[in-house]
């Protein structure tokens, strides 16, 4: 055959394609009291899409999004994807230096900015870039929306020739030096989305809360995994815990994420209550508390803990329960699914080896360094072959979490590399430290870091 039929490119733009096809009138996304249904999100995406090519817009240009969570936002996983360039969505919690560092390292030509946010943009150098200002009204004098009009409601022609080609770029932290641009890829995204959809039991009958930001590791991939099978977004521009516990009850919603500290926000809340329909929550970003993942199941908040890195796409293990745990007490279950297990559906391999690249015993105690590698690992980092190298040595993606393997194969992290407190020559992790104390009634949240100690070296000290 001189054309492959039985093979088309792997894009997480088809699952918007096909929800529309199916769902044309079924909600897609809720947003300040104002919906849109499957069919309406295709046409924006598409007027979005179709703009940015009359505009000028080259195969793998740089689309940055500076925006909380919003509809226009979540659009743009689809739209610039589909017009043939490369989003890159910018933590809005980042220094205005780090923007603009973000912005010319890598390239953009447009913006996509949101009122609130502005200001981080106010003093940096656009020249060459094209900027949108985004109201986030929904109505006709709304520069973005003014954008959306003057696009065609038709798809594009896609220009997408290989699923390897780099579909984001999402910037890390920047704690030790720049930020490192990571290179998600168009298999990737599509492959990670699915393994979301899978191991959160996602459908078409669920409600999805963005109470994790659509930036970070572009929303765990939940901005195409919802999508996907044709569930409802609800967009939320700031985490409010009142106004959570109130959408959750109003809007029946079935699923939402976030870090340790957004659930501990929530389950201390005044409005915090036992759910009429139970939620699915992935629990992600840092080590959960046993004493925390206990507490939530009482509000009918059901945590499935998972584990990645923006390197990962965000998850890259899932804590699968397992039938004989439920017999076991509750504090024991809470301890076990505090592990972060094992890889989900759609991921690779996940090992913890030590040194020299050896696997460590199976024992629940040998720490080593966790590595990973397989169909949702990142490309590498954006114009930066040297942290790439680093970073993939070996054909190994190193994590710099260090962790236990358990005879069952689940892994345990116990604490960063450069966080391992050494004391009297003794590792101390200072998760395992943390975890012991939240376990007092009196104590909602704490971290412990390492001083200096004239006898021992270091010592832990209680935050």
């Amino acid at each position: 055959m001189k054309q492959r039929v039985y093979r088309t490119e792997l894009t997480p733009v088809s699952f918007l394609q096909r929800s529309a096809l199916i769902f044309p009138e079924k909600t897609a996304i809720i947003h300040e009291g104002r919906t849109y249904t499957y069919r309406e999100f295709a046409e924006r995406v598409n007027r979005l899409a179709s703009r940015l090519r009359a505009l000028g817009l080259r195969k793998h240009e740089r689309v940055a999004f500076l925006c909380p969570n919003t509809p226009a936002l979540l659009e743009a996983h689809y739209a610039v994807p589909a017009a043939g360039g490369i989003l890159v969505a910018i933590n809005n919690r980042l220094s205005s230096s780090e923007v603009d560092f973000i912005l010319h390292h890598a390239g953009c030509s447009f913006l996509f900015v949101d009122h609130e946010l502005a200001h981080l943009v106010a003093t940096v150098d656009l020249t060459g870039i094209q900027t949108i200002h985004i109201q986030d009204t929904g109505l006709a004098d709304d520069p973005y929306e003014q954008f959306l009009a003057a696009g065609s409601p038709e798809p594009v022609e896609s220009w997408l020739a290989d699923e390897e080609e780099t579909i984001s770029i999402n910037y890390t932290s920047g704690t030790t030096g720049n930020p490192k641009g990571v290179m998600y890829t168009y298999r990737g995204a599509y492959l990670n989305a699915l393994g979301i959809v899978i191991e959160t039991q996602l459908n078409s009958n669920s409600v999805y809360l963005w109470t994790l930001p659509m930036f970070h590791c572009n929303g765990w991939c939940f901005t195409w995994a919802v999508t996907a099978v044709g569930a409802t977004h609800i967009c939320l521009r700031q985490l409010n815990p009142a106004q959570v516990w109130d959408i959750l009850d109003r809007e029946g919603v079935t699923h939402y994420n976030g870090a340790p500290t957004v659930h501990i926000f929530l389950v201390n809340h005044a409005k915090a209550h036992r759910l009429a329909r139970p939620a699915t929550v992935a629990i992600g970003g840092a080590p959960p508390s046993p004493t925390l993942l206990a507490q939530m199941k009482q509000f009918n908040i059901h945590p499935l803990h998972l584990y990645g890195l923006t390197e990962t796409y965000g998850p890259n293990t899932v804590c699968a329960w397992q039938p004989e745990w439920d017999t076991l007490s509750e504090d024991e279950q809470a301890r076990l699914r505090a592990r972060q297990g094992q890889v989900h559906t759609t991921a690779g391999q996940t090992q913890v080896f030590g040194p020299t690249l050896e696997e460590v015993p199976r024992d629940g105690q040998t720490m080593g360094e966790v590595m990973m590698r397989g169909n949702t690992i990142a490309k590498g980092y954006y114009e930066n072959e040297a942290a790439t190298s680093q970073a993939f040595e070996g054909g190994w993606f190193h994590s710099g979490d260090i962790g236990v393997w358990y005879s069952d194969s689940y892994i345990e992290l116990r604490d960063r590399a450069k966080d391992i407190i050494i004391s009297g020559g003794e590792n101390i992790s200072t998760i395992e430290v943390e975890q012991t104390i939240v376990q007092h009634p009196a104590i909602l949240e704490c971290a412990v870091i390492a001083i200096p100690d004239g006898m021992w070296g270091s010592a832990p000290k209680l935050l």
